[in-house]
């Protein structure tokens, strides 16, 4: 293993000495000049790996010499120091990309401390996540075994993907690990939801409310927009679908720069797809009671109308049944153009006590990764994936609709409608008369062939609040990383569905989804 090597330039350089015998101890190799000139013919000829630069030098100035250096070596990374503590000069410093910046004098501890920062940060960072994550891990598994209620649930995925993030950021080996933690979890996971889903139903019923039951898709408008718009403030509800919560923690720096904010988790309805989550949220109602009492709303799996058409209708029936006279807008946002042509009506927007837009882009990138090469071989990973997802997010109308939404003051709830989860482990369905629905995490149909032992069965669709196109109609759901597939070409179906990411069925990432709370940091004038 090679030492780092160090260049220290200073046209005091001798009275360092006690510092560069310290680090040359530490077991850096050291090289010093004592001007700017020398220092830029030994970066011609040397590589290093970190450069100590006095800033008040005579001949060529330390950000003069800095300038140099970058043109030479861009990606060293380059520590200011100076007897001066004026403002200007530490700003013209940081504008130029210092890694650091010291005032003299300097003592050997803080030398070392700025080493330890930008040459050994990845090294130290891994090392502290992989004892961190070695000495949870117990406690992880003791939690998978004994999370007994909904909040316990939820409290252990925040931890999960807390260490996820924390092993990938890290690149560490311990990720395998984890990962096989997590499959673990959510092989208990959907025994919990087994147990319990048919209760949390149950308790919808306002004649008899299940007080512990967990926050679903319905409550939302209810429990979360109306207070807000009871308390007199404009509301804008963005709903990104498909939007996971690991995929929140990795944007949610880039929204603390505009807004402060409540994170806090809920569980989507099954199946966990748009047509029967999302319509549940902006109704209020479950997709069944939607069926019943709305019939000219809801759309049956067999038509070929899409699914969504009907989702500001249905905010409509929300807010009349409630008996409430807000104004709203519904938007749904695909491409750029339709991003650029919202920002453009904002103004007129503010009017509405509500707002509501549906951005379509990471559902989009999910199905583009299954159909398209090129996207999978970008989202070749769960972290790439995330990664692609932190980009859009930096360049998108989202980006720039917050933005200005924090310089208006306004109160801004983002969510989801369901997660999705990477499967790799094919489950054989058939439908005996031919007429069954495509997607690969849920199945309904009146006579289908399965092994029920592997899959979620809800036989009486009605006790789920499901709408039931046939008296016989049954419904099934995969959970962990299965997915259902069907006997004939089975080969080639399950090699092209392998390694996708899809929804519908049961896992931790499908079901317990963000729901993010934002307040301007903007003061409102």
């Amino acid at each position: 293993m090679k030492n780092d090597r160090l260049l220290w330039v200073d046209d005091e350089i001798d009275l360092l000495r006690p510092h560069i015998l310290f680090l040359q101890a530490k077991g850096y190799e050291v090289d010093t000049v004592s001007n700017g000139q020398d220092a830029l013919d030994r970066c011609k000829t040397t590589d290093y790996d970190l450069i100590f630069l006095d800033e008040n030098m005579p001949g060529i100035s330390g950000l003069e010499t800095l300038a140099q250096i970058k043109d030479i070596s861009p990606t060293v990374p380059v520590v200011m120091i100076t007897k001066s503590e004026e403002e200007n000069i530490m700003d013209m410093a940081i504008g130029s990309k210092i890694a650091d910046y010291l005032i003299k004098p300097v003592n050997p501890n803080q030398i070392l401390l700025t080493l330890k920062k930008n040459l050994h940060r990845r090294d130290i960072v891994s090392e502290v996540a992989q004892t961190g994550y070695q000495q949870n891990f117990g406690k992880i598994g003791m939690q998978i075994n004994d999370s007994l209620t909904s909040d316990d649930w939820i409290e252990l995925y925040r931890r999960l993907v807390y260490w996820e993030l924390e092993l990938e950021a890290s690149d560490s080996p311990m990720s395998e690990m984890l990962s096989m933690q997590k499959t673990e979890a959510n092989n208990a996971f959907a025994k919990f939801i087994k147990r319990n889903y048919f209760d949390w139903i149950a308790g919808m019923n306002p004649k008899a409310p299940k007080a512990d039951r967990p926050m679903m898709s319905p409550d939302l408008m209810k429990r979360t927009l109306f207070p807000l718009l009871d308390q007199g403030e404009k509301v804008f509800f963005l709903v990104l679908d498909n939007f996971r919560y690991d995929q929140w923690r990795v944007v949610a720096e880039e929204v603390a720069e505009l807004f402060t904010f409540e994170e806090q988790l809920y569980f989507s309805i099954l199946p966990t797809a748009t047509q029967y989550a999302r319509n549940a949220i902006f109704s209020g109602l479950m997709p069944d009671q939607i069926a019943r009492m709305f019939p000219d709303l809801w759309v049956d799996e067999d038509e070929e109308e899409s699914k969504n058409l009907n989702e500001a209708p249905l905010i409509q029936t929300c807010l009349d049944r409630f008996r409430r006279s807000n104004t709203f807008s519904y938007h749904k946002i695909n491409d750029v153009a339709g991003g650029e042509r919202l920002l453009a009506q904002l103004p007129k927007l503010m009017q509405n006590d509500l707002n509501v837009v549906v951005f379509n882009f990471i559902d989009m990138l999910s199905h583009s990764r299954t159909e398209s090469k090129m996207i999978r071989e970008l989202a070749s990973t769960e972290a790439a994936y995330r990664s692609l997802t932190l980009s859009w997010f930096r360049h998108s109308a989202l980006r720039d609709l917050l933005k200005e939404l924090s310089e208006r003051g306004v109160r801004v709830v983002i969510t989801t409608d369901h997660g999705s989860i990477r499967v790799d482990n094919p489950i054989r369905v058939q439908a005996n008369n031919g007429e069954i629905n495509t997607n690969l995490r849920y199945k309904l149909s009146r006579n289908m062939s399965y092994n029920p032992k592997q899959v979620f069965e809800i036989s009486r669709p009605a006790d789920a609040l499901l709408p039931s196109p046939n008296v016989s109609t049954k419904y099934i759901f995969a959970s962990g990383r299965d997915f259902l597939a069907y006997p004939n070409n089975f080969n080639y179906y399950v090699q092209y569905y392998t390694d996708t990411f899809q929804h519908g069925g049961i896992s931790m990432e499908e079901m317990m989804i963000p729901l993010i709370t934002l307040k301007s940091r903007t003061p409102r004038g």
